[in-house]
């Protein structure tokens, strides 16, 4: 099958979450199975790095119409990892800083979703199937069916629309419709939702087949606590919902090969290599170094969704037992001037870094004891992945890819590959806490459940067979 990714990100690219981890690993899986896989995405050139930018080829150009505007679009190629990439160029859209959170980012993700089709003759590829990604591409299976499908070599495309966050829709003004979108009248009900333009809605309503990230998401976004207004049309459209829970990509994220480790190690030796990571790094942010004392870290956004309130609400009970926290990532600033506060109160036992690093987020995987990721939802989710393939049990809330990819442990069996917690209570987040931390001096127990996670497979090659059935029932 031929397929063209479509997605706002891609790493090694440029990448801001999982929807570019996604976009740069699903890909290549699907072209070991054998299928001819290309990725399009924008040409960031305030953010993409020179040494990609230096091999990127142009191809050709043209001019897309969006509503009453003409704008112009380039169109360059690169070969990555057996796959070949397209990046579309507009500087008066794209050459900022930043990827998101301008504007105008309704017109430049619409003008995107429409230079996407107005490139396919160019590259001189049309794809069986069009696999759009999120808000920012929801409405490329728009403008497909509303004004390609009368070409002929457009009429055989299938269209897939992946929900990565439902929370995150597109919402704008109705104006825009005619303003940016140019849409026929007959057309506005595809993207109205309410009294607003809504990209989502329109990617939901017009593609073939509808996915989200794990199988648990796809049921629990039919739910108004989880939908943001949303489930209506997907109740409407369950027939075409499909739930495929996400990868990582095992040869970035492997311990045994991760030059961003103070040590590199293996299933065979985890337990002095970890002593090692744990110790280099509490010296480097100046904490003291314990080896019967528990390292608990968190690298995640700080939002609300992360389930940074309950933190907030027992974190002075767990910094009273003997253990260390780590936290990285920035996000909400009552977050961040909370997690300060609490450095201030224990500075010989936490650290707030608030900061987004790829070098000490390895670190964190590599050093922690115990994983924390108390999510108020979870479409997916990869820093669990992470943590367990780096032998850093984690304790989360039974939601979304969370409940899929973390099963309980349970000490009568041995099984399982963390610890867990139901409700969205903050003393139920510190009862999971406490069972992992009484684990961690049980070392039988606990590096059985270790073991579990290393073991696991968290590679793309199951879920891109899935992709692939649904491709091909399309």
């Amino acid at each position: 099958m031929k397929i063209l990714f479509v997605a706002s990100e891609a790493a090694p690219f440029v990448r801001s979450g999982g929807l570019g981890d996604v976009a740069g690993a699903l890909p290549k899986a699907l072209c070991k199975l054998g299928h001819d896989c290309r990725v399009i995405i924008p040409y960031y050139k305030e953010e993409i790095g020179d040494m990609y930018r230096n091999s990127f080829h142009f191809l050709s150009s043209t001019y897309v119409d969006l509503s009453w505007r003409r704008q112009y679009c380039g169109i360059y190629e690169m070969n990555y990892d057996g796959v070949k990439y397209y990046f579309i160029d507009n500087e008066y859209y794209f050459k900022r800083k930043g990827l998101y959170g301008h504007f105008d980012d309704a017109e430049r993700f619409a003008f995107f979703s429409k230079a996407v089709l107005e490139a396919l003759p160019l590259i001189d590829f049309y794809p069986d199937i069009l696999h759009a990604n999120d808000w920012h591409t929801a409405l490329t299976p728009v403008f497909l069916d509303v004004f390609y499908r009368f070409s002929e070599e457009y009429q055989h495309i299938k269209t897939v629309f992946t929900i990565h966050n439902i929370e995150f829709q597109g919402k704008y003004g109705e104006a825009l419709i005619g303003d940016i979108l140019g849409l026929p009248s007959w057309a506005n009900s595809l993207v109205m939702m309410g009294d607003c333009l809504n990209f989502m809605k329109g990617g939901i309503e017009t593609s073939n087949a509808v996915t989200t990230v794990s199988e648990t998401y796809a049921g629990e976004i039919l739910d108004p606590f989880y939908s943001y207004g949303l489930e209506s049309i997907l109740s409407e459209r369950r027939y075409k919902l499909h739930g495929v829970v996400n990868g990582i990509d095992q040869t970035v994220y492997d311990p045994r090969k991760d030059e961003r480790l103070f040590e590199k190690y293996s299933l065979k030796d985890y337990v002095s290599k970890k002593a090692a990571n744990k110790r280099a790094l509490l010296e480097m942010i100046n904490l003291p170094y314990d080896a019967n004392r528990p390292l608990i870290t968190m690298v995640s956004r700080l939002t609300e969704q992360k389930g940074l309130d309950l933190v907030a609400t027992v974190i002075d009970d767990i910094m009273r037992a003997d253990v260390q926290v780590i936290v990285l990532g920035t996000g909400d600033w009552k977050y961040e001037n909370m997690l300060k506060a609490v450095e201030n109160r224990y500075p010989n036992k936490f650290r707030a870094i608030l900061a987004f690093s790829g070098d000490l987020a390895s670190k964190l995987y590599g050093a922690g004891d115990i994983f924390l990721m108390p999510s108020k939802f979870e479409p997916c989710g990869l820093s669990q992945l992470i943590a367990m393939r780096y032998g850093s049990v984690p304790v989360v809330r039974e939601t979304g890819g969370l409940k899929d990819t973390v099963p309980a442990f349970n000490p009568e069996t041995g099984e399982g590959r963390g610890f867990t917690f139901k409700t969205y209570n903050a003393y139920d987040m510190l009862d999971a806490v406490w069972r992992a931390y009484a684990c961690y001096y049980d070392k039988n127990n606990w590096n059985k459940v270790i073991k579990n996670g290393m073991k696991s497979d968290f590679g793309w090659e199951v879920s891109a067979k899935k992709y692939e059935e649904i491709y091909k029932n399309l």
